[in-house]
């Protein structure tokens, strides 16, 4: 059953925030615009602490297998800080995010103060630079900048008028690699946007020999009657794979009695579906020059997908996942989508629902895209609200837990 949005229903989505090396430093959390701060930070009344959920839910990752929190930077309105409506958040796990409106400088400063006194960092964000922001400026540890339709030149111009002010400059809404690698040129620290989504095309690059038998072993992972022993074939053809593989089954997440030595028998403990998973994981992180957000993104998308699938009782759930986690397959490739479907073997609705979006499985990635991206006006007015928030939830749990054990 479908349900209409309402204000006490809360939509959340995490936005990464990179370093200089691509690294994930933090996550800005978007909330739906109709959605009170405190409705969301008290989603789960009976949590002893509501907000803590939130933020442990949002912010905690697995980096090169290591389970870890990241701060939160967090859009709050002028009047919420100015009115004293502002739930308690901690100050260790939050960076609060204030809009500059022209013309309303003296309520900014107002906020800046409370926040500052109230022991909290704060991101401040600013259209053009112009010298009365000067006082708003000092008091802002972090300043953000659109720089979307900003040239090479500009961005420049942007930096030198900032650094006297001794603030760290957070570039957002990065729109392609070329245009980061410009804004670290330029001198800003942290990066946000959709670059990652985007490959940095290498003409006339094919895919390797290597990522060509995951992808069969994944098409033949489709199959319902595939044998252990023709999975078996495929995936000792690559070494890495293998031991990844044997790695995974031996691991603690499984508490086996013994050792698992053969690939047959692995592909017999496991089962099809987590096989065809791990294989999936296996072939999206091993790309060693991607960030790994890349490969946590593309994980949380196919496991979203699913999750609506098997919600909405669609056949064949795991397909959905394929179509989830290859959406941006070509991004690790280094190649343009069409390319990539062209060379790679999928099946041709997954192939159709990654292009054009047809299908139920297309219907699905891109309402999954659209949320995962706080588009939530770009779905339908009587999607199922709770199902889409409970399947991103899970799936930040899942690709988490997912990551932490390819290193065990």
């Amino acid at each position: 059953m479908s349900h209409e949005l309402d204000p006490g229903q809360a939509l959340i989505a995490r936005h990464p925030i990179f370093d200089s090396q691509q690294r994930v430093i933090a996550y800005e959390l978007n909330y739906h615009r109709d959605t009170n701060l405190g409705d969301m930070m008290a989603m789960d009344p009976d949590a002893s602490s509501s907000s803590e959920v939130i933020l442990s839910t949002y912010t905690s990752i697995s980096d090169q297998g290591e389970v870890k929190r990241v701060p939160a930077f967090l859009p709050v309105p002028l009047e919420m800080i100015n009115s004293s409506t502002m739930p308690k958040l901690p100050t260790k796990q939050v960076v609060l995010m204030i809009s500059a409106p022209t013309g309303r400088h003296s309520e900014c400063a107002s906020a800046l103060r409370q926040i500052l006194k109230d022991g909290y960092r704060v991101t401040l964000e600013i259209g053009n630079y112009t010298p009365d922001l000067a006082p708003l400026l000092k008091m802002a540890n972090i300043v953000k900048l659109d720089v979307s339709l900003m040239q090479e030149d500009e961005l420049k111009a942007r930096v030198r008028e900032l650094l006297p002010h001794k603030v760290t400059l957070l570039a957002s809404n990065i729109q392609s690699i070329e245009q980061l690698e410009h804004c670290i040129e330029a001198g800003f620290k942290l990066f946000e946007g959709s670059f990652l989504s985007r490959p940095k095309v290498i003409k006339g690059r094919r895919v390797s020999a290597n990522q060509v038998t995951l992808m069969q072993l994944i098409q033949e992972l489709q199959k319902p009657n595939t044998k252990p022993e023709v999975l078996e074939e495929l995936i000792i053809r690559d070494p890495v794979l293998t031991y990844k593989l044997l790695r995974i089954v031996n691991s603690a997440a499984y508490s086996l009695v013994r050792k698992v030595e053969s690939i047959a028998e692995a592909v017999v403990l496991l089962g099809m579906d987590q096989v065809r998973k791990w294989a999936t994981l296996i072939a999206m992180t091993n790309q060693d020059n991607k960030p790994e957000e890349l490969s946590r993104a593309l994980l949380i998308r196919g496991r979203m997908c699913e999750l609506i699938a098997e919600g909405e009782k669609r056949p064949n759930a795991a397909s959905y996942f394929m179509t989830g986690m290859m959406s941006g397959l070509h991004v690790m490739l280094d190649i343009d989508q069409q390319t990539m479907l062209e060379q790679v073997p999928l099946g041709d609705d997954i192939k159709s629902a990654i292009a054009n979006h047809e299908g139920d499985m297309g219907r699905i990635l891109e309402q999954a895209t659209a949320y995962e991206n706080g588009d939530w006006e770009e779905l339908p007015a009587d999607f199922n609200v709770t199902l889409f928030e409970s399947a991103y939830r899970n799936s930040l749990h899942w690709a988490k837990e997912s990551m932490q054990a390819m290193y065990e």
